[in-house]
């Protein structure tokens, strides 16, 4: 893997620990808000305008790397999920191609929607709602999250849904949103829980999400490839929550919350003795330590995007509406 995502060596957490402990419990303040263990005013993310420079610079950041297949060009603009997945993407297409993209087309993100959560303490976020050129017809989102004043903007989440599914958003009389705790208790699945909760199902099954491409066809998909002539292909899922990790939830105007999310896969492909398991293409190989001889594990890193209803809804089930997962690392043995 290009870059260590080990949840004990991120960088941000261990900043933000060092933020909260030099912050002491503090009373009640003026406004009646309780500010305990760093916590700050409720206030706002950041402005609209300073959300809008965010996306600017994010975008063009991304095309550079994107441009040159130069993962540092847009490192201190990318975290978390996406972190991951673009700069293994990166990594690959510059050992594929050492002097650039050469198929590179400016991504462009137009009609953006800002939705900035009024909150208090880190990490402060907002969601961006745009058209691409990319994609289709596809609406792309884009989470931006910081843990300090000192700290850029960089996007932890991106995903896309199709058009007419981002649901509609509670909001204050100025036009903030409203973030919604991991721990929450109110709704179908908790923000906390809901990367474990799908990597339980895809392993498992069950009813806790409601059918689809990213849920029981995908299940269905992994089952019909798990078994092929001279091939057997075992898959392991595992939850994704700690530091840049941490899944972002805003709340729906209907009292349930859309969440954002990341959970890690492997794919294991096993040749039966006196077979081989089929050549991969040019990317897999410039992610792949060891020597291909019987087996090829893959690792994968997903995030999603899943709206989940209150728990006074009638249906209780959780709707997947986006995933993009990319591989991170591939070994051969």
């Amino acid at each position: 893997m290009s870059r260590d995502r080990d949840p004990r060596t991120l960088r941000r957490p261990a900043r933000s620990a060092l933020i909260a402990a030099s912050v002491s419990a503090m009373s009640l303040t003026a406004s009646g808000c309780v500010v305990v263990h760093g916590e700050r005013e409720i206030l706002p993310s950041t402005t609209r305008a300073e959300a809008a420079k965010a996306l600017q610079q994010f975008t063009a950041a991304y095309n550079d790397a994107d441009q040159a297949y130069d993962a540092s060009l847009d490192a201190g603009h990318t975290t978390g999920a996406l972190a991951d997945i673009d700069s293994a993407r990166l990594k690959a297409g510059k050992a594929n191609n050492p002097g650039g993209n050469p198929n590179h087309a400016p991504l462009k993100l137009t009609d953006a929607k800002f939705t900035i959560p009024k909150k208090a303490g880190w990490p402060r976020w907002f969601l961006v709602d745009a058209a691409g050129n990319k994609g289709g017809t596809a609406r792309w989102l884009l989470v931006f999250t910081r843990s300090g004043l000192d700290d850029p903007f960089q996007v932890a989440y991106l995903t896309l849904v199709a058009p007419g599914k981002v649901p509609e958003f509670k909001k204050d009389a100025d036009g903030w949103a409203e973030s919604v705790p991991v721990n929450s208790t109110d709704l179908a699945a908790g923000p906390g829980d809901l990367s474990k909760d799908y990597t339980t199902y895809l392993q498992n099954g069950g009813d806790g999400f409601a059918d689809g491409s990213h849920t029981s066809q995908w299940r269905a998909q992994r089952k019909k490839n798990s078994e092929k002539p001279g091939m057997v292909t075992q898959y392991i899922d595992e939850p994704l929550t700690n530091g840049d990790y941490a899944p972002l939830a805003l709340r729906t105007a209907d009292g349930g919350a859309l969440v954002f999310f990341t959970t890690r896969h492997y794919e294991k492909q096993t040749a039966y003795a006196g077979t081989a398991v089929p050549a991969p293409n040019r990317d897999v190989l410039a992610l792949t330590t060891g020597e291909i001889k019987q087996s090829l594990t893959m690792e994968f890193v997903s995030n999603e995007v899943a709206l989940t209803p209150p728990k006074t809804s009638r249906d209780q089930q959780v709707t997947i509406l986006g995933r993009i997962q990319g591989m991170t690392a591939a070994e051969g043995s």
